[in-house]
């Protein structure tokens, strides 16, 4: 049946062409499409080109998250509703200045040809349409367009039945990934599948390749998201640089097996020079695994392998490294083994009704292992390696706990902590009327190697411990009071235990009253409306523990470092096995001040002193008492001038001698764009003697000197020492396609040996980086991760 055809009066025909046979769906590329036509006049033999637009010209939306490194950006032009995906028959829609029928089998149109079918817009200067094969030949310049790609060329083959297509010199677009190339022909050979024949792509602007793929064949299957090239070569400036036969890469987030890009660097101790190749393995929607085998200078070939598997419960990792001839470890220890392994499991769980479940176990061949060998491993570099799993159940009025620990020590033996097998912990709170009933207990077994300990140190065995509250809580809108009294009854039933009856028991009777009121006002500053509150806090609290706590096992207390947050605990320990005798009162006063157009809190200011009414008797090793009647004043400021600044300083300050105990100052800011990272902090301790004073101040950050480099730099100074004990230094190089950072690292161990660190990386965009600088940097600047989001002008 011939197509129907209708004359406009401005001159140009349009065409409405019924294929004779059933079609199936014609989708370009693999995705939904939009129905667009441009003026022949307007088209470029580049496709890249037509979309570009300069930073001024791009719509403010897009400029605000464009980087200042990058001088446009393309624009995806959209005329018309996107398409859904078509059933059979879908028609061809045509127009043209000028067109011919001929045969009633072949028509011709010429001059501003414009062709879409399902959303699916081409573009030319001349095209033939056969009817039997639904076969269209387009003469240029031509363009074909669909939501996400752009292709452009000299002439085009399309077939309206199967949606297959060729194009000579042609080149093309992936807005998406800002992905671009040219080739001698592009061609659709199947569904979701684009051929790339002698060509090469990019993500720098164009006509600036500071570096491009070069391939004699690339498919790019957009169904999968990954692409793959035979004779590949990685040119910079159009200097080939690296030459693989073949290759596999990503064209969008999707994950693919495949090598990862190597890391490299150095170090004057542990690893020495190490070069890694990580391959990794999409075995499994949800399970993966990424091997990374790597040289290690004077060490040899060392591996780790990282094995991830989410189930609808949870995720869980485990990461495992191993060397067989550690041939430096040798040397240093003769009669060692060079045979050297980590490992590290962890795992997350929900199970839904309130239920979820935890396991953390690492575990090492030695106690040298982390700071020789250890590179991916999720391990820092600790004393003591724990070993935990259990599960937790928590609702609106209860919670509870159940798990088992233990720890590898990687020092002196006699530093090794107790193992619980297991600890249970219940707590509830319910309400009573106008009273509120709580109740916190715990069981816990302690254990540990006690061969050739003495005294209390030998010691292990079974403690519960229950502490039931009743508590009369009053609530207003100006303020509130809760007067509380509780017991803390705790039961011991010990093993290898020297010092009398192996079974007792320890009550300490609590009474606690705890009241705060809440003023505020309105008031303006800087232009600002703010709303300031000012809430005193009185606290109040009188425990009848007994001094002589001495003959109780340590198996996991400790002293509670004194700070404004610690002002309004019963317990000065932590831990169960000291309850301290209190018979004081805390007074504070905290001042905030919130924004009234944004109900931010701007500022927050923080005072509290606690007043002694009788001496504190119970210790533990010797600290924890006192005889003065009243304490040091505890203080903290929190500013937050603006969004991007953000203020802390804590401290303790004596009143009797005019000085300060601690203090401790963090300064942060970003700019809104994170290209400007700062931050300085100070930490000072007093100590009890000259000998164990502390104090260090640090500075750093990441500075912008021209739109495109940017120089890195931190530096750590401490006082007692008098002696700088860790520096980084480099420099960063950004452009919107790729960008390259050198950082030097230099700090003290805890051994006092000095460490000398250079890592370098480089990243190319859409195709990742190689070295590795980035968990360097995350720990050294506040607000680099997101930093690292928006290097390529991506949304945080």
């Amino acid at each position: 049946m011939p197509p129907e055809y209708y004359v406009r009066p401005s001159g140009r025909q349009q065409f409405v062409v019924e294929a004779q046979r059933p079609r199936a769906a014609v989708v370009l590329a693999g995705i939904c499409l939009l129905s667009l036509g441009l003026p022949a006049a307007a088209q470029s033999s580049d496709a890249a080109s037509i979309d570009w637009r300069p930073r001024a010209e791009l719509p403010p939306e897009q400029q605000s998250r464009l980087p200042l490194y990058c001088r446009g950006g393309y624009v995806s032009p959209q005329a018309g509703e996107a398409v859904a995906v078509p059933g059979e028959g879908e028609p061809v829609n045509a127009s043209a200045l000028s067109a011919r029928y001929e045969m009633e089998t072949r028509l011709l149109l010429e001059g501003d040809v414009r062709l879409t079918q399902a959303g699916t817009a081409l573009t030319g200067e001349r095209a033939v349409y056969e009817q039997a094969s639904g076969q269209v030949d387009i003469t240029g310049p031509m363009t074909s367009r669909s939501p996400g790609m752009l292709l452009a060329g000299e002439q085009a083959t399309y077939n309206v039945n199967s949606g297959f297509f060729s194009i000579d010199d042609a080149s093309f677009l992936f807005h998406q990934s800002e992905m671009r190339g040219q080739a001698s022909s592009i061609s659709r050979p199947e569904e979701q599948v684009i051929r790339i024949n002698q060509g090469y792509l990019t993500t720098c602007a164009p006509d600036r390749n500071d570096w491009s793929l070069v391939a004699s064949d690339i498919r790019l299957n957009r169904a999968e998201g990954f692409g793959t090239a035979k004779h590949v070569r990685l040119q910079v400036k159009d200097v080939p640089v690296f030459y693989w036969p073949w290759a596999s890469f990503p064209i969008d987030d999707r994950r693919k097996t495949g090598f990862l890009y190597p890391a490299f660097g150095t170090s004057n101790t542990g690893s020495g020079m190490y070069l890694s190749t990580p391959y990794y393995l999409n075995l499994a929607p949800h399970y993966d695994a990424t091997l990374t085998p790597q040289y290690m200078h004077g060490r040899g070939l060392f591996s780790e392998v990282e094995g991830r598997y989410l189930s609808r419960f949870g995720e869980s990792i485990l990461q495992v490294g191993y060397i067989d001839e550690d041939e430096e470890y040798r040397k240093e220890f003769p009669g060692e083994s060079g045979e050297r392994w980590g490992l590290d499991f962890q795992s997350q769980a929900s199970f839904g009704g309130g239920w979820s479940g935890y396991a953390d176990y690492s575990a090492v061949s030695d106690n040298d292992y982390l700071s020789d060998l250890n590179q991916t491993l999720d391990i820092s570099n600790a004393t003591q390696l724990l070993r935990r799993g259990g599960v937790r159940y928590q609702d609106d009025w209860q919670m509870f706990e159940a798990y088992v620990a233990g720890y590898q020590v990687l020092t002196d033996r006699n530093s090794e902590p107790y193992s619980q097998l297991p600890e249970v912990i219940y707590g509830a709170t319910v309400p009573a009327g106008i009273f509120e009933l709580g109740l916190e207990s715990q069981y816990t077994r302690f254990d540990r190697d006690n061969e050739g300990l003495t005294g209390l140190n030998r010691a292990v065995g079974q403690r519960t411990r229950a502490i039931p509250e009743v508590a009369l809580p009053l609530r207003a809108i100006w303020g509130y009071t809760r007067p509380s009294v509780s017991l803390d009854q705790t039961w011991y039933n010990l093993e290898d235990y020297e010092l009398g009856d192996p079974d007792f028991e320890r009550t300490v009777p609590v009474a606690e009253w705890d009241s705060g009121i809440y003023l505020d006002r309105k008031t303006s500053l800087l232009g600002s409306e703010y709303n300031q509150s000012l809430e005193p806090r009185l606290y109040y609290v009188y425990s009848d523990a007994e001094e002589d706590q001495g003959h109780i096992p340590n198996f996991d207390a400790g002293l509670r470092s004194f700070r404004f947050d610690n002002l309004f605990q019963p317990n000065r320990f932590v831990g169960g096995d000291r309850v301290g005798d209190a018979n004081q009162a805390t007074v504070a006063l905290t001042s905030r001040f919130n924004n009234m157009a944004t109900g931010a809190e701007t500022a927050r200011f923080s005072l509290g002193q606690v007043f002694y009414y009788e001496d504190r008797d119970v210790t533990l090793n010797g600290r924890g008492g006192g005889t003065l009647s009243e304490s040091s004043y505890a203080g903290e400021a929190v500013l937050r001038p603006l969004d991007t600044l953000d203020i802390r300083v804590s401290g303790l300050w004596d009143p009797r001698e005019n000085v300060t105990e601690e203090g401790r100052s963090v300064l942060a800011y970003h700019s809104p764009d994170y290209r400007y990272l700062v931050s300085a902090g100070h930490t000072y301790s007093r100590g009890t003697n000259p000998d164990n004073r502390f104090e260090q101040m640090d500075i750093g950050g990441i500075v912008p000197v021209t739109d495109n480099i940017s120089l890195i730099g931190r530096w750590v100074f401490d006082s007692q020492l008098d002696n700088t004990v860790g520096t980084l230094a480099g420099l960063e190089y950004n452009n919107c396609c790729w960008s390259f950072q050198l950082v030097q690292q230099r700090y003290q161990t805890d051994d006092e040996e000095v460490e000398h660190r250079v890592v370098f990386q480089v990243q190319l965009k859409g195709l990742g980086g190689s070295g590795g600088t980035g968990s360097t940097l995350s720990d050294a600047f506040y607000g680099y991760d997101q930093r690292e989001r928006r290097r390529f002008g991506a949304r945080p």
